[in-house]
């Protein structure tokens, strides 16, 4: 076809004594040639029929937009049903499958009318070994009140073989405190859940990252040696600290941060121990083969005694504990409850690794539709990132709308029970910020806000007067036995944490030693009482193609006769999904 012009288009016009002398008019018409493939001598054709069927409508700017949606944009539609593709190559949404299922329904009932049917005779699910058919995926199909469809979110998405084939569902893994007849359900009252508010407020919403500075990330980790150091030195009553690399003949004191001489894993012939400014600021090697038991980490706080004889190597002799910091205490002046609170815990990802299918999390909602919970926390990921149908972009929907979706199937499948919910991100969730501390989701579209709680990563709740810490963040409580401040104590921090030191130091710090603290991870799923802590990691609801597990807890908060401190924690499981 060859180039549309205005001059070609006004000489053609000219044939049909039509004159046209508005350039916007034969531009709008060039346009139009060129949106659709029409030649000139075609496109005056098209006009001078549709003039002379509107009462010989003029040539004008308006027209020529009304003749645009009149003919030319039908004539494209009827093009475009002359390349019909594969109905069964579409990729389709849960609505337009919904609509296919139920056409394909009505035509079967309608030839089934035309015949007598056989005695016994049943109509039979098509159905390969390669793809069985899940009951519950077929129920979503045809419920509008379950979005979890598995076909929504990808076109090739079956179910789980072998999730639906798990053996254990419901089995009790490990148990912690007088779980013997006990009643794992809510009370059905009030249970008040809130951020815990110490010498700074918690984090609310998203911040700007990436603009830190290394002087800022220096400052930070000075000041932590410096306020721990102090911790230290007032509670074994140490009278100074010496610099690290000063020799000396006699047994000094010295206060630093462990690091790890390579970029390798920690051991016993690599640690360094780095002081602070007030010590020199200097890096020395560390001979632990006088100390009978140790545990360290890099980025932690230590306090040693030992010999520095040339300046180059310290030889520790003593290694002080860590001090724990205080529990919290209630000074509103409540009396302790008479029912215990009843709180379920789970952790993600809620999807198995071969499939988008969100059964686990199904499963989840049912359970907490049985047992009725008075307090739900759920952890992150909810769309994770490293998933392998979303690595590879298998998806047919945005991150943000399959969030959504988990949201409202979690908010609408617990209505009935009442109970509270607490969100808290992941590094892993795909949609949200990577970044820590992470700030708390942003939900728009969900219903209920009042059984809804938002928090960061990490936070600490009040739960009823019971504190609970909270990160989904892969790091271990039990690192070495060793008592930590902050929900985050490693560094330099792995290469998927992205840390954010200046607000790490106002949101990722430990105000109060909690009575729980939640720490989800990779490794096997524990319950610990570590100096009066409640260590839960319930590890993940599910782990590779199979279910995981989830925990669950019973709660009072109690006092003694002699005022002395008692775990609120009556019993815990860790249970299988």
């Amino acid at each position: 076809m060859a180039a549309v012009t205005g001059e070609s288009l006004k000489s053609e016009l000219e044939v049909f004594d039509i004159t046209c002398e508005d350039d916007f008019v034969l531009d709008k018409m060039v346009e139009q040639c060129i949106c659709y493939r029409l030649p000139a001598d075609k496109m005056v054709l098209e006009w001078v029929a549709y003039s002379s069927t509107n009462n010989g409508v003029k040539l004008q700017m308006h027209s020529l937009e009304q003749f645009q949606h009149d003919v030319l944009n039908k004539k494209t539609k009827y093009k475009k049903s002359d390349r019909r593709e594969d109905p069964h190559n579409r990729t389709r949404d849960i609505y337009s499958l919904q609509e296919l299922i139920k056409a394909e329904e009505e035509e079967e009932n309608l030839l089934d009318s035309y015949s007598t049917p056989a005695k016994g005779s049943q109509k039979r699910a098509l159905t390969t070994p390669e793809h069985p058919q899940s009951k519950r995926s077929a129920a979503l199909l045809t419920s509008p009140g379950l979005l979890l469809s598995p076909a929504s979110f990808s076109p090739s998405a079956t179910p789980s073989l072998k999730y639906s084939q798990r053996g254990g569902k419901g089995e009790v893994v490990v148990t912690f405190g007088a779980v013997q007849g006990t009643r794992w359900a809510g009370r059905k009252a009030g249970v008040q859940v809130e951020l815990y508010e110490g010498e700074e407020d918690p984090l609310h919403s998203s911040y700007k990252y990436m603009f830190q500075r290394l002087r800022d990330v220096r400052n930070v980790l000075t000041e932590k040696i410096e306020v721990l150091g102090e911790r230290l030195r007032s509670h074994f009553n140490i009278e100074e600290f010496s610099p690290v690399s000063l020799p000396a003949q006699d047994s000094i004191t010295v206060l630093g941060q462990i690091c790890c001489d390579s970029n390798g894993k920690l051991n016993a012939q690599s640690v360094l121990l780095e002081a602070g400014p007030d010590q020199g600021g200097q890096q020395v090697p560390v001979n632990l083969s006088e100390l009978k038991e140790y545990s360290l980490f890099p980025g932690q706080v230590v306090v040693m005694d030992g010999m520095n004889t040339t300046g180059r190597k310290l030889t520790a002799s003593k290694l002080y504990e860590g001090v724990p910091l205080p529990f919290y205490t209630n000074n509103s002046g409540t009396e302790a409850t008479e029912e215990p609170v009843n709180i379920l815990v789970a952790c993600g990802p809620y999807t198995p690794s071969d499939s988008l299918t969100f059964d686990p999390l199904l499963d989840l909602i049912h359970v907490i539709a049985r047992d009725r919970p008075d307090v739900c926390i759920l952890l992150g990921p909810f769309v994770d990132s490293k998933h392998e149908q979303i690595e590879k972009a298998q998806v047919t929907e945005t991150f943000e709308a399959i969030f959504s979706r988990c949201m409202e199937s979690i908010v609408d499948g617990t209505k009935s029970t009442g109970c509270q919910l607490v969100f808290v991100p992941s590094q892993r969730d795909i949609h949200h910020h990577c970044i820590y501390p992470q700030p708390p989701f942003t939900l728009v579209s969900v219903s209920a806000p009042q059984r809804i709680t938002l928090v960061p990563d990490p936070c600490t709740l009040l739960i009823d007067g019971v504190t609970f810490g909270i990160t989904s963040t892969d790091i271990l409580f039990h690192m070495g036995a060793e008592e930590i401040s902050c929900f985050y104590p490693l560094y330099p921090p792995v290469e998927d944490v992205n840390m954010d030191y200046e607000k790490f130091q106002s949101f990722g710090q430990m105000p109060v030693t909690p009575d729980v603290l939640i720490l989800p991870s990779e490794l096997r799923y524990f319950i610990k009482d570590v100096i009066g802590c409640v260590c839960v990691n319930p590890g993940r609801l599910t782990k590779g193609h199979v279910g995981g597990t989830y925990s669950r807890l019973l709660l009072q908060r109690r006092s003694s006769e002699e005022g002395e401190r008692v775990s609120p924690c009556l019993a815990a499981q860790v249970v299988k999904i």
